[in-house]
């Protein structure tokens, strides 16, 4: 669709970002098939506690789901998104040993998406902004509105939050956890706070856009 297509089709800020969220997203079966890998991986760790047995059966149902959808001829962005993340996480696995740092690329990309999101609200640059941008075809307008900028600040604190908990939460289990109960720990804590804490963060998002209706202003010809 062409942005003065989707400019027609969404005739609001409001709109226009829940749209993009959504594609963002993946919906329901791209938050089953992120968490598919991560599951197996752990199950797979605390009952047999083999790593490399561990990795085969993750990364396996990573290439199987992949195929599915190449299969089926649907896009396969998200399933490649989650195989990149378990490869690298395997990779750095069986290069140590330790099963822990299977979880290591996942804690340092939570990390560098939280600074980065942090970063451009202080420079009030804030990234749903550009979300915005996709949709009216000039990427940095919406930044004369000072209403936008404010609301998009707003979306991007609200983004950035469940990066914050993931690293909170999965960075002193990682440096400071030992043994099977830190795998185990890591692994429940991925699951737990990987979609459904984003789908929550993705909810009040939405719920937020749902109470303004802020007009998408047409970009002005040359």
């Amino acid at each position: 669709m062409s942005a003065e297509a989707e400019e027609v089709a969404h005739d609001t800020v409001e709109a226009a970002v829940r749209a993009q969220l959504a594609k963002a997203f993946g919906g329901v079966r791209g938050i089953i098939e992120a968490a598919i890998p991560t599951i197996a991986f752990t199950l797979c760790w605390v009952l047999t506690e083999d790593l490399k047995t561990s990795l085969i059966v993750s990364v396996s149902l990573s290439v199987v789901l992949l195929l599915v959808r190449i299969v089926q001829r649907s896009t396969p962005q998200f399933v490649i998104n989650s195989l990149i993340g378990i490869a690298i996480g395997a990779f750095f696995a069986s290069r140590t040993g330790d099963a822990k740092d299977y979880f290591l690329p996942g804690i340092l990309w939570n990390a560098g998406y939280m600074v980065a999101m942090l970063l451009s609200i202080v420079a009030r640059w804030p990234v749903v902004g550009f979300l915005i941008g996709s949709v009216t075809g000039d990427p940095t307008a919406w930044h004369k509105d000072p209403g936008i900028v404010r609301l998009c600040t707003k979306l991007t604190w609200m983004l950035m939050l469940p990066c914050a908990v993931r690293v909170a939460v999965q960075a002193p289990v990682y440096l400071f956890g030992g043994g099977d109960q830190a795998v185990a720990a890591l692994g429940f804590a991925k699951i737990v706070m990987g979609w459904p804490l984003q789908v929550a963060a993705l909810a009040a998002m939405l719920w937020v856009l749902g109470r303004g209706r802020t007009p998408i202003k047409p970009v002005a010809p040359a």
